[in-house]
């Protein structure tokens, strides 16, 4: 690379030194044990395989057995997921890697079928549109949820809290709050799926309530300089949707500033990816950038060259890539010496065995392009 490039100079995030500024982003890959939700012997391969990444933010880990809405995903909520992760972070370290987990719940994006029968819970009993519940059962549709009363709001922010001493527990180095993507923080977040009139509810201040006080919680147990959290302004899965989300995620992102975080992690694709913005979509990335004085992550679609652009225009202080490190275990090396990339296998991007998860040839190992 040319000596203008900015990918691969350390950084400072929080409590961290990152030797770059790639950041392998979280990625549900579906292969926990279906039984108690517990990563495998091959999930510690798969992350440790990656450890050159400046930081890796682990796939989405439910914070409770209400917050699951996928089979084969792992959790941080029982004795035995703790044990399974810190197997992850141990064998991370070693190979002188950097790990947080990102804490989930999935709120209405889900199934009775994962909670004895019972519906899902959500800020308001919405039911979410363009998407199916991935079940044990196959893909089914989702109801509409059942509204969490004022103080089970208040327990799943405890739950959050949990979450995040059990993932001190088990080594990692921090953890990202999952707000994007339509899940439940987000639910409350954005006024179409929020409805409510209690302390939660209607004003921006009281939608974005919730997502504050679970950052704030599990700052309690890490400290804020080992939290981030991940907001998708644009996002619309399962039918999210908010009437001024500049307001409203200028809102939060303010708030965000006072708490001394790791990061803020923000999606918004680039033209061309499947997540990217509507045509006329207004965008909220720079706005946020603009508002949020700590460190920027953006994701979303990011090669090599559009990474180093961004770094360059100072739109982001690092840059998170997904599918490519899903399919490139050793991408930062591969960047760095301007070798090919492996071609990604989709069919094996969520569940099944080791194909497509662990089998990714390193520059080591193979020439590049082996894996089809």
């Amino acid at each position: 690379m040319s000596q203008a490039s900015n990918l691969f100079t350390p950084f400072q995030m929080g409590a961290l030194t990152l030797p770059n500024r790639l950041v392998m982003a979280p990625m549900t890959r579906s292969r926990a044990n279906n039984e108690g939700n517990v990563p495998t012997e091959s999930t510690v391969k798969y992350y440790e395989q990656r450890a050159s990444a400046g930081l890796i933010i682990s796939e989405g880990s439910q914070v409770s057995p209400q917050g699951v809405g996928y089979v084969f995903t792992p959790g941080i909520y029982s004795e035995a997921q703790v044990a399974g992760w810190r197997n992850v972070t141990d064998a991370v370290h070693a190979a002188g890697g950097r790990i947080f987990i990102q804490l989930w719940h999935v709120g209405r994006i889900s199934h009775p079928d994962f909670h004895n029968g019972e519906l899902p819970v959500a800020p308001s009993a919405v039911q979410p549109t363009g998407v199916q519940a991935y079940t044990i059962n196959g893909m089914q549709e989702i109801p509409a949820p059942r509204a969490l009363e004022t103080a089970e709001v208040k327990a799943v922010v405890e739950d959050f809290r949990k979450a995040a001493a059990n993932a001190k527990a088990a080594g990692f180095d921090g953890v990202e709050i999952h707000g994007a993507n339509g899940y439940l923080v987000d639910q409350f977040i954005q006024d179409g799926s929020n409805q409510r009139t209690d302390e939660y509810g209607s004003s921006v201040e009281n939608r974005a309530r919730f997502a504050l006080e679970v950052v704030q919680a599990a700052a309690e147990v890490f400290g804020a300089d080992r939290v981030g959290i991940r907001l998708s302004p644009t996002g619309t899965m399962g039918g999210i949707n908010d009437a001024d989300r500049v307001k409203t995620f200028s809102y939060v992102a303010e708030q965000l500033n006072k708490l001394g975080l790791a990061y803020l992690h923000v999606i918004e694709a680039l033209p061309g990816h499947p997540m990217a913005p509507q045509p006329g979509q207004e965008l909220v990335a720079a706005h946020l950038r603009k508002i949020f004085t700590g460190p920027f992550i953006l994701n979303g679609g990011y090669t090599q060259e559009t990474a180093e652009a961004a770094l360059a225009n100072n739109e982001a202080d690092l840059i998170a890539f997904g599918v490519p490190f899903i399919a490139n275990p050793d991408l930062v090396e591969r960047f760095e010496q301007g070798a090919a990339l492996n071609m990604p296998d989709q069919a094996t991007f969520y569940g099944g065995d080791d194909k497509g998860y662990i089998d990714y040839p390193a520059l080591a190992e193979a020439p590049a392009g082996l894996a089809q």
